[in-house]
């Protein structure tokens, strides 16, 4: 089959990778315009474009693809585009552009999405973050034929993926990358035997995109629920909170049984200090101070910076619970 691939971030550039690594015919990519980015905000092509032309092959960068949209001359020059490559089936990854729909019906075979999720749970632009956040025992990729729905189009393939206790969006997205790439070579040498299975209508939820304002901690949450949240949203976008006279990013906790006013300081443990949240404590174990680097909680904070505030014992249980 003549391929194009859509697609930006490092999860794509894998798929794009092992495709034509597989012997596949790639005869033309998309991807997103080159973003500023780093300390210089100096412009920077995405991984998938990086890895295109190193591997020789024709890129199309449109900002839009809407044909009566505000960036229809760059569509209008997408579909000749398109058209002159000529695609028999387009495989879609992390592309960041919704495709309308003379683009879903341009390839003959339409086109193939590989989704980071077990749909149809955490349909939509977060699915890795989603899934840490909300204490999911497991993921994985499902191969899909796309339509004009949010994710929402039949599933071709599905493969599961064990989240661990300690498992960040970081290291669960390079097994998933890893996993969709795999899946998605398996999808195409099988293309003539998949049979597409209609999502079920129960079970659906959706990935709403991270915003930078949910990194702040909220410290009168469960400890749980915090925890999960520092390793679903990191790297980005990181979590904050002003902890004695500086504001801190926290990136690593673990979860212990102290009892306070939420966000006070309970006690130093050997490897951080011990936060009271709504139920529960956290210690905190790798955080980040102001123009500094992440590192071990121990090493970065002292004790004074922080004013340990420790539970009385008679506070420690409500009358009548026991130890």
């Amino acid at each position: 089959m003549r391929l194009v691939f859509a697609g930006t971030p490092a999860f794509a550039a894998a798929s794009l990778e092992a495709v034509l690594d597989a012997g596949h015919e790639v005869v033309g990519v998309l991807t997103q315009p080159d973003r500023p980015a780093g300390r210089g905000m100096k412009l920077q092509a995405s991984p998938v474009k990086q890895l295109a032309l190193q591997r020789g092959l024709p890129v199309a960068q449109p900002q839009g693809l809407k044909l009566d949209g505000r960036y229809a001359a760059d569509a209008l020059d997408a579909k000749a585009q398109l058209e002159a490559w000529a695609p028999e089936l387009m495989v879609v990854a992390a592309y960041g552009l919704i495709l309308p729909r003379w683009v879903l019906t341009l390839p003959p075979l339409g086109c193939l999405n590989i989704h980071a999720s077990l749909l149809p749970r955490w349909r939509g632009a977060a699915p890795i973050h989603r899934a840490i956040e909300a204490g999911d025992a497991e993921t994985g990729i499902t191969l899909m034929q796309m339509d004009e729905g949010l994710d929402t189009g039949a599933m071709l393939l599905r493969a599961v993926e064990p989240i661990r206790a300690d498992d960040s969006t970081a290291s669960l997205h390079d097994r998933l990358a890893a996993l969709g790439a795999r899946l998605c070579v398996q999808g195409l040498a099988e293309w003539t035997s998949l049979r597409a299975e209609v999502q079920p209508e129960t079970g659906i939820s959706y990935a709403h995109k991270i915003e930078k304002q949910e990194g702040a901690v909220d410290w009168t949450q469960p400890a749980e629920l915090i925890e999960r949240r520092l390793r679903a949203f990191d790297p980005f976008p990181g979590m904050q909170a002003q902890l004695g006279a500086e504001t801190l990013k926290l990136w690593r906790g673990r979860l212990s049984q102290g009892r306070g006013q939420p966000g006070s300081v309970l006690a130093w443990q050997t490897d951080g200090p011990e936060i009271a949240c709504g139920t529960g404590s956290l210690v905190l174990t790798e955080v980040q101070r102001p123009g500094g680097r992440r590192g071990p909680a121990v090493a970065l904070l002292q004790q004074a910076m922080l004013n340990p505030n420790p539970v009385p014992p008679q506070a420690a249980h409500p009358p009548g619970t026991g130890p």
